[in-house]
């Protein structure tokens, strides 16, 4: 229900839920889980990650998803950033 400031982790087995900006560390799926999900209404994270695959910030996040609302998936190998529909 709070913000994730910069520096700050979130470590979960399943998803991660961030009703508010998500600006540290968020790691899904920390036992393998493929299918785990982060949802922010504020997505600004320092890193992401699902099931052990990761994304930084030296990787921009596109612009229809930075400081919106959005969700990060697995698909495959790769981490998939999405907008949510308001």
């Amino acid at each position: 229900m709070a913000a994730v400031n910069f520096g700050a982790e979130v470590i979960a087995d399943g998803h991660i839920h961030v009703y508010a900006p998500l600006r540290g560390r968020a790691i899904a799926g920390a036992r393998g889980h493929a299918g785990a999900r982060i949802f922010s209404t504020c997505m600004e994270p320092q890193l992401v990650a699902i099931a052990g695959i990761y994304r930084t910030t030296e990787t921009a996040l596109p612009a229809d998803v930075l400081g919106k609302p959005a969700q990060v998936r697995l698909d495959g190998d790769a981490l998939v950033v999405e907008a949510l529909a308001d």
